[in-house]
């Protein structure tokens, strides 16, 4: 199983059009249609999931089926027709072009005080470069998806800050950010069932937002096979970009695995998993998944690319907050001067209300390369609905930067893994790990700090160490461990202690079978 960077995935069938009146407008920063509103699109998706799935057939032109890589980048968006340009508000809206991968289009509204507004193909919005197509005789063939605009990093320019395009993905942007690891609407069966299923944003609605707008509203309605929803998502762009996330599911029949806010990034290698040929030290846009529980105790996973797929989850009666971060920001660690790995977002979810139990799920993929995305991590719920039964559920998505969420105490700041002078015994391994953080940084060198490490029943721990690393200041947790199984994976767990005191986060780490 491998999946697909986000947006080159190939959307599924079911555009479904919505129409509405509206009248009314809501005094403030942004303005809203009285009439329309999440429950709007809340019925409608209730009403699709009381009946069979119908894809769509195809309708794409044969030439824009047949178009190269190379011919499909060639088509571009006029920058000087985005929508709201021309009135020159906060926000603006340019549109992707279908062909290639993208074929199957996407129906798009603007919601306005004088009611909803479908957005109409116009080819005369596209440069087609040397491509010699046709776009006269295709008529309305809609839109692949779209990407918002803000004056994000400074006002002079209105910098992209969240795009939409594929399946159910969608990606945002803090301040000074590059792209990286994607979200989506909802994950189906990623592991359990017969075969990964890929809601799709099947239609959109956008609120035109007002002269003084700092943020913007974008309704969407979600379709599969087994699943309908409707989603409302409200974006203010920011140092860190806030994605407030409401949403409404409803199973058009049973799955094995909900995977709820989900998350997709890319490992392909770092300080514990070095590359041998490669010059980079490091490859990858997130490096570990942190999870905070409702009972207090924060974990974080280093990411891995295993040579088979890897399942792990953690089980909670409560969430706090789970989150896939690129925790490492120093450009030195990866050296790679056109990806600029250390600018790619963190993305942090926090529920808003009470989720009740669960697990958090990490699906890890191995990968040749850094054009797959090889991770993901989601919320799947205890019980998940019956179907026609309604899950709603409303979270919040920070897309962060050189300060993304952290434990209150300490943080793991690198996880390497290898031998040093010492020769290692079979099936055995070495793990250096350095804490950072408020509880530990002004303890003295000679504080009794101790690591408290355990291991399942198919690991031995072998030496654990805790000292302060001079160097850098930081604390060091230092084990090796048995596998006593090589064919078997070994789940370990790790922090620091100060006499009766939990000083860090636990690093929870995983040895795959070999």
């Amino acid at each position: 199983m491998q999946i697909s960077r986000p947006f080159r995935l190939p959307l599924r069938p079911g555009a479904v059009c919505v129409g509405f009146l509206l009248a009314g407008l809501v005094a403030g920063g942004t303005a809203h249609a009285a009439s329309f509103g999440f429950e709007d699109v809340a019925e409608r998706a209730q009403a699709l999931a009381r009946e069979p799935y119908r894809p769509k057939a195809s309708t794409l032109p044969a030439e824009l089926k047949a178009l190269t890589y190379d011919q499909y980048r060639d088509i571009r968006f006029k920058p000087e027709r985005a929508l709201w340009r021309r009135e020159k508000l906060p926000f603006e809206v340019m549109f992707f072009h279908l062909g290639k991968f993208q074929t199957e289009p996407v129906l798009i509204n603007e919601v306005t005080p004088q009611g909803v507004k479908h957005l109409t193909f116009d080819r005369n919005d596209f440069d087609y470069g040397k491509n010699k197509l046709a776009p006269q005789a295709w008529g309305d063939v809609g839109y692949a998806g779209f990407r918002v605009h803000y004056p994000l990093n400074n006002d002079k320019y209105k910098d992209e800050v969240v795009v939409f395009l594929g399946a159910s993905y969608f990606r945002a942007l803090g301040a000074q950010q590059r792209y990286g690891l994607s979200a989506r609407g909802l994950a189906i069966d990623t592991v359990g069932g017969k075969g990964e299923e890929f809601p799709r944003f099947s239609e959109f609605w956008i609120e035109r937002p007002g002269a003084n707008a700092k943020s913007l509203v974008i309704h969407a309605l979600l379709e599969s096979p087994r699943a309908t929803g409707a989603y409302r998502f409200e974006v203010k762009p920011g140092t860190e970009t806030v994605t407030e996330v409401r949403s409404k599911l409803f199973l058009r029949a049973g799955v094995a695995t909900l995977g709820v806010a989900p998350l997709t990034s890319m490992f392909m290698f770092g300080e514990n998993q070095p590359h041998r040929t490669d010059f980079r030290p490091e490859v990858h846009d997130s490096d570990g998944l942190m999870v905070a529980t409702g009972e207090g105790e924060w974990i974080w996973r280093p990411l891995q690319n295993p040579k088979r797929t890897l399942t792990t989850s953690f089980a909670m009666k409560s969430l706090r907050g789970f989150g896939l971060l690129q925790r490492d920001r120093n450009f030195a660690n990866y050296e790679d001067t056109e990806a600029r790995y250390e600018l790619r977002p963190s993305a942090w979810i926090s529920p808003v209300g009470e989720w009740g139990p669960g697990r958090v799920e990490l699906v890890q993929l191995s990968t040749p390369d850094e054009t797959n995305d090889n991770i993901v991590a989601y919320w799947v719920p205890e019980k998940p609905p019956a179907p026609g039964q309604p899950l709603e559920l409303a979270y919040q998505m920070r897309w962060q930067g050189s300060q993304p969420q952290r434990p209150p105490g300490a943080w793991v700041v690198q996880s390497r893994l290898g031998r040093g002078f010492d020769e290692l015994a079979p099936n055995e391994h070495q793990y250096v790990v350095d804490f950072a953080g408020p509880a530990i940084d002004k303890l003295p060198a000679d504080a009794p700090v101790k690591a408290v490490v355990s291991a399942d029943a198919n690991g031995e721990i072998v030496e654990r160490n805790a000292f302060r690393n001079e160097a850098t200041g930081a604390w060091r947790m230092t084990l090796r461990v048995k596998q006593i199984k090589a064919t078997q994976p070994v789940e370990l767990r790790g922090f620091l202690q100060h006499g009766n005191d939990i000083l860090s986060e636990t690093w929870s780490n995983v040895i795959p079978p070999q």
